[in-house]
């Protein structure tokens, strides 16, 4: 007991710093890549084995959600109400993002750069090498095949007169992986340190100045994205942005960390909880969102998009925009929020609007790891406040 009480303790103390640690592991990855770039580069092994550690927890999560919302419910017919919502309220700010990543491409314009700049970038990228993550988009299909066996698992249940004392049982064993997973993230500031260090190391600062342009660029839309969009919604709900952010910072700073949204939903999920949102609530519009509401991913397509087409000196016709729209908002569905997979979709959308030439993909495939980070931590955001939005909607708050 003594023991247990200690322990707990420990990791609170722990937490309580973690985003400090994560700043200060990052700049310190910065400074090994620049100093140090041979070291950097072979540090890449820590990060991948962080993220490799938290995926198989990933699809268990969002099935044990999944499975103990749909059998504790005792009015379907408001849960599918709820379900519906959410999903047009997935698509309208999937819709804006888009266009609001567009229009800021075409007003900062970052593709306006002599292609030849990029030749230090390019022969270690071959389009070739997208087969991989074409292979790695299929596994990365088990969240969402999760969340839709938790759904028929979780209605059978509903229909037992055990219910109750099932959805009971799983929840405690969520509650054991949430566990598990704050010490495990604990973790995270080598994660973060190795990261940054691989991709400054790797690339350096010098070679990464040709495109400085188009990731300062993503980097500003998704900024004016959150404070303009989401500050707007949640403005109208009578949240602040600024205390909304500041109250999820740390779960940020892990995504930062990690460069994937979902690694860190069970831990979002929990602080959204504790934030005071009903947890049916925050189960259903979280799991259904880390497929349907992955705005970062969906504003970043639009960008890279935009910005190819300005780099080869493609233009497009209005009507061919709009195309381009609705072909975003079927690839970006489903890409998990897992770091790699907004790539996949990108790649998707490069393919199937055929004038841009598919060499491009290496281009943005040099800097996807900076890219990663952004669309990560704009969906993650995004999460947090569609759960503001359909709670408030719902008045379970």
């Amino acid at each position: 007991m003594i023991e247990t009480k200690v322990n707990s303790d420990l990791i609170q103390k722990l937490q309580k710093h973690l985003s400090l640690q994560v700043l200060l592991a990052i700049f310190l990855g910065i400074c090994t890549g620049i100093l140090y770039p041979v070291f950097a580069v072979k540090t890449q092994i820590i990060a991948t084995v962080f993220v490799e550690i938290i995926k198989p927890f990933i699809a268990p999560v969002i099935f044990l959600i999944v499975v103990s919302f749909f059998a504790g419910i005792v009015d379907l017919r408001a849960a599918g109400w709820l379900s519906l919502k959410s999903l047009l309220y997935f698509e309208l700010i999937s819709f804006i993002a888009i266009v609001f990543g567009i229009c800021f491409t075409f007003i900062i314009n970052p593709g306006a750069i002599n292609l030849t700049s990029f030749q230090l970038l390019t022969p270690e990228f071959q389009v070739a090498g997208v087969d991989s993550y074409w292979s790695n988009a299929i596994l990365n299909l088990y969240p969402l095949i999760f969340l839709l066996l938790g759904c028929i698992i979780g209605l059978m249940i509903n229909r037992s007169k055990y219910k109750y004392q099932i959805a009971s049982r799983l929840d405690k064993i969520r509650n054991l992986i949430f566990e598990i997973l704050r010490y495990i993230f604990l973790l995270a500031p080598l994660a973060a340190y190795s990261g940054i260090a691989y991709t400054v190391g790797k690339f350096g600062p010098e070679s990464l100045v040709p495109i400085g342009k188009l990731v300062a660029g993503t980097y500003l839309t998704m900024f004016l994205f959150i404070i303009i969009v989401f500050g707007g919604i949640l403005y109208f709900f009578k949240v602040n942005i600024i205390n909304f952010l500041n109250d999820i910072k740390q779960e940020l700073l892990w995504v930062l960390g990690t460069s994937s949204s979902a690694s860190v939903l069970p831990l979002l999920m929990d602080k959204l909880e504790k934030m005071g949102y009903k947890r049916s609530v925050v189960s259903l519009v979280t799991v259904t969102g880390n497929s349907f509401n992955l705005t970062g991913t969906s504003l970043y397509i639009g960008i890279a998009v935009i910005f190819l087409s300005q780099l080869y000196q493609v233009s497009f016709s209005f009507t061919e925009i709009l195309t381009i729209i609705l072909i975003i908002m079927m690839t970006s569905k489903g890409a998990t929020g897992i770091a790699g997979t907004g790539f996949i979709a990108m790649a998707t959308t490069i393919t199937a609007i055929h004038k841009i030439p598919v060499e491009g993909l290496a281009i943005l495939l040099s800097v996807d790891r900076f890219m990663s980070e952004a669309r990560a931590i704009t969906n993650t955001i995004g999460h947090g406040v569609a759960t503001v939005v359909m709670s408030k909607n719902e008045k379970n708050l």
